[in-house]
């Protein structure tokens, strides 16, 4: 089944959206509604929020991407989170997120994607995958921040993921 969800830039309104949709999606860490507020507000430009729109008029946020371009590299979007409700997985949403970010005026320079996964996040690691071979382009991983030194063991080890370079 095929759902009637909504891409758009995420507003300041979606901030509280965004904090529970994480909160419902692990392993995902979660940040402070704050947090989150300022991501939909501050990273509008290059985070997304996918709405399913009910017959009854009503909205729900069923998708959310976080992401930024880094400071002193205006060819690289940092992707902070992809977050997907259950009731929307399955339908290739969450590619279609980064899709939508990349196809943004803002991004036109954007020829790298940077995020951090974790070695036991499946999910994230199939969907960079397939961002990297929907880009044709590779993938390369190495250690970012490494559980004992920057976590004091609290947090498994975050393996940097750069795909590019890319052209669109």
């Amino acid at each position: 089944m095929s759902l009637a969800i909504e891409l758009q830039a995420p507003t300041a309104e979606d901030g509280m959206s965004v904090y529970e949709l994480v909160q419902n999606c692990p392993p995902l860490d979660t940040n402070s509604a704050y947090c989150n507020l300022l991501q939909c507000s501050h990273f509008a430009d290059t985070s997304v929020a996918a709405a399913l729109h009910g017959d009854d008029g009503e909205s729900q946020l069923v998708g959310f991407i976080s992401g930024y371009i880094l400071p002193g590299k205006p060819d690289t979007l940092f992707i902070w989170q992809v977050a997907v409700s259950d009731k929307a997985r399955g339908q290739g949403l969450a590619s279609k997120m980064i899709q939508h970010i990349l196809q943004r005026p803002n991004c036109a320079q954007v020829r790298f994607i940077e995020t951090t996964i974790t070695e036991s996040n499946g999910a994230s690691w199939a969907l960079f995958e397939r961002a990297a071979k929907s880009l044709n382009t590779e993938l390369n991983r190495s250690v970012m921040f490494e559980k004992q030194q920057h976590f004091k063991g609290e947090h498994d080890t975050e393996m940097l993921v750069r795909i590019g370079p890319f052209s669109r």
